[in-house]
């Protein structure tokens, strides 16, 4: 399940820092109302003991906002997309959000408006698949690799190999990147995370195509970053 949520902001700049910075607290907030336990779990050990939080998010994304230089502005017209492929985490999520009046954005109140259900289903294969926030992978030793980087391919390839097998879905896949956006600094939570967004193709079992529209691409999604268009 993927839905968005349209929130309005009020017509300020968001931090930086906040952008990207207070998305899994956002996740951790919404699951933790619904349902403690499990989102204590998820936190400490990951989806069944895996490591991995399949779990997708984007930061706010507003239209009409004043414009500043170097300013993450605001607008009363945002959206925030959230997603995921397990299907209790996805209705947790949904519920979570559609109760509540406000939301949290690190300091900023955000007025939650309505929230609106996308279909995600009979993928077709090859798929395209062009992401919304800049994709996270990381080489040997820690170090991020971007799109025009030796071994991205294969390191965003193992990163989908290890969320098909989480999620118990044929994990056969082969990509291509079709384009890639600037590369993209961020802080979050006293680190670095540095990507870039990319457009592939993949050639891979329609029920993974599905699921990596649910959950996004590469690492660190719960943060925000490589979610799908």
């Amino acid at each position: 399940m993927r839905f968005y949520v349209d929130v309005a902001g009020p017509d300020a700049a968001l931090p930086w820092k906040h952008v990207h910075g207070v998305a899994h607290a956002v996740v951790y907030g919404l699951l933790g109302d619904q349902a403690p336990d499990l989102a204590t779990d998820l936190h400490d050990h990951g989806w069944n003991g895996t490591g991995l939080r399949p779990i997708g998010i984007t930061p706010p994304a507003f239209t009409g906002a004043r414009r500043k230089p170097g300013a993450f502005m605001m607008s009363t017209n945002g959206r925030i997309w959230f997603g995921s492929p397990v299907p209790e985490l996805a209705a947790l999520l949904l519920t979570g959000v559609t109760s509540r009046r406000e939301l949290r954005w690190g300091p900023v109140t955000l007025t939650v408006k309505g929230a609106q259900l996308e279909p995600v289903g009979g993928a077709e294969t090859p798929a395209v698949l062009e992401t919304r926030t800049p994709i996270l992978i990381k080489a040997e030793g820690d170090r991020y690799l971007l799109p025009e980087d030796d071994g991205y391919t294969e390191r965003l390839l193992a990163n989908i190999r290890r969320k098909a097998k989480a999620l118990g879905v044929p994990g056969d896949a082969d990509l291509e990147v079709l384009d890639a956006g600037k590369r993209r600094r961020y802080d979050v939570c006293g680190g670095i995370r540095i990507g870039a967004t990319a457009k592939i193709r993949l050639h891979a079992d329609p029920r993974l195509v599905d699921a990596l529209r649910e959950w996004g691409l590469g690492l660190a999604t719960i943060e925000g970053f490589g979610w799908v268009r």
